[in-house]
């Protein structure tokens, strides 16, 4: 597994280091929409295409969490970081944590927005072949993401985010991304950590839901905390991104008075 610096947006000059990691159907531009109402004075956030999407496209890779884990603290040490948090969307909330299985005392708060847990996501057959064709299929990516933000949303909005997700990835990469992040169970090696976890979860998304968190996220954080929204579904950078910006601030900001003296800081159950 050889390091790579990953391409990245920075936003803000606080000192309270944040690296955000897309999911599955997205680069960076994921986090386009809250960007422009971040707290840039109390936080500094590196935004990062992972390998085979975006800038990074045609970057080599295994395309899994262990290496997008290693690559996030890599870039971590390029831009002089001893201490971060980290938020990540979906398949980007596994790599959160794998980022906290490698460099635990480097992780001051991680933020999983309806987050894969890191157990894994188990599916039935004809789930998984949804999800396998969604690789060439447009069809079947415009069907999991209508289901996963409820049924709710506008045709032209969901051929946007289908046009997206073709335009930044590498077919390739998006295929193997799919073993990782729904095959590798690394569970035992986050729980217990008593680094603040808090997952996000949309009500109207039935599969990465507030249940699921219940069974896989609480038990595995002490320090865990849970929030659900109530207009969102999979994609709350999108659907409620006010909403979404306040409850994670609110969550990443509990530990700044105690995190320059090495504090981890506190957190609800």
């Amino acid at each position: 597994m050889t390091s790579f610096t990953l391409p990245h947006d920075l936003v803000g000059e606080g000192p309270h280091k944040v690296i955000a990691v897309h999911g599955w159907f997205a680069d960076r531009s994921a986090y386009a929409p809250v960007l422009a109402d971040l707290d840039t004075g109390a936080f500094a956030c590196a935004v990062v295409d992972l390998r085979g999407y975006g800038e990074a496209r045609d970057a080599p890779g295994a395309f899994t969490t262990a290496e997008a884990a290693a690559d996030v603290v890599a870039l971590a040490d390029r831009l002089g970081w001893a201490r971060f948090s980290v938020v990540g969307h979906s398949m980007g909330g596994g790599v959160a944590q794998h980022v906290l299985a490698d460099a635990p005392e480097r992780v001051r708060r991680i933020v999983g927005i309806t987050p894969v847990p890191a157990s894994g996501v188990t599916m039935p057959p004809e789930q998984w072949e949804l999800f396998e064709s969604a690789g060439h299929a447009a069809d079947s990516r415009r069907a999991i993401i209508d289901v996963t933000t409820g049924g709710r949303r506008p045709a032209a909005w969901l051929r946007r985010m289908v046009d997206r997700s073709f335009a930044c990835s590498d077919a390739k990469a998006f295929r193997a991304w799919l073993d990782s992040w729904a095959g590798n169970d690394f569970q035992d090696r986050v729980t217990g950590s008593p680094v603040p976890a808090l997952a996000v979860t949309g009500a109207l998304d039935p599969a990465l839901s507030a249940d699921l968190m219940r069974r896989t996220w609480l038990p595995a954080f002490p320090n865990g905390e849970l929030v659900e929204l109530a207009g969102a579904g999979h994609y709350p950078m999108d659907e409620t991104p006010l909403d979404l910006i306040r409850v994670v601030e609110d969550f990443l900001r509990a530990d700044d008075a105690t995190a320059e003296t090495g504090g981890a800081g506190t957190g609800g159950a």
